[in-house]
């Protein structure tokens, strides 16, 4: 799959601090064999997993509790997640050791050129979950939720898919809101702001959730299903 675009520009980490002897390990022994094969050629999900009913789509993992605990409760679906940062991606892997996950495959870099591969309506659920609100109005435009991610979104999400998106910022929230419902293949699935306020009881917290629950900021949780196609 050829893709002659220019370049897009990442703007988020990849390192933080120097990572303990284990998790350092498990990057070099673990992750190569969950990792998703660099390259040009489509992705079909159902390649990636043995056995799989569906498969979902982490964008920016942060540390991985979100998609460890989805894995663990739900093990005959097959999980793609995406993180450039290498100290996220260490913490997520000792829980697919500890835990005996089999179901996850990486990405560790930035989502987007793996995005461009993946089949057509090949994905039954995307998670975009707090990730970086570059609140300030000259980095909006690094923001992940754009009308050209969305668009790719769209793509991949088979028909009634869901894409969630979380978010602290009320900035991010309100970007988003605007941006999905007016992309015009997102219907916004709320029906009562307990729909956003409250957290399903099938979505995991992740540890940026509860360092804002712990500051006293709001969460808020949304979801969009993917339209019928025509």
């Amino acid at each position: 799959m050829a893709d002659n675009r220019t370049p897009r520009r990442f703007y988020g980490r990849r390192h933080g601090r120097r990572l303990r002897v284990g998790r350092g390990r498990l990057l070099q022994e673990l992750l190569p064999k969950l990792e998703i094969p660099p390259g040009d050629d489509l992705i079909d999900p159902s390649t990636l997993f043995a056995v799989a009913r569906e498969y979902w789509l982490e964008i920016g993992f942060g540390g991985g509790e979100h998609m460890a605990a989805q894995a663990a409760e739900n093990p005959d679906v097959g999980f793609i997640g995406c993180e450039p940062f290498i100290n996220g991606i260490a913490r997520l892997l000792t829980d697919v050791e500890g835990r005996g996950l089999q179901n996850i495959r990486l990405h560790a870099d930035d989502a987007r050129p793996l995005l461009d591969r993946v089949a057509d309506a090949s994905i039954a659920r995307a998670f975009v979950l707090f990730p970086d609100p570059w609140p300030k109005n000259r980095h909006a435009n690094r923001r992940f939720i754009n009308p050209e991610n969305l668009t790719t979104l769209a793509r991949l999400l088979r028909d009634d898919g869901e894409l969630r998106v979380a978010s602290d910022e009320m900035g991010y929230i309100r970007w988003t809101l605007h941006h999905v419902r007016a992309h015009g293949d997102f219907e916004w699935s709320a029906v009562s702001a307990r729909d956003w306020r409250e957290r399903p009881s099938d979505w995991p917290s992740t540890r940026y959730e509860g360092k804002a629950l712990a500051a006293g900021r709001q969460c808020v949780y949304l979801r969009f299903r993917r339209c019928k196609r025509l």
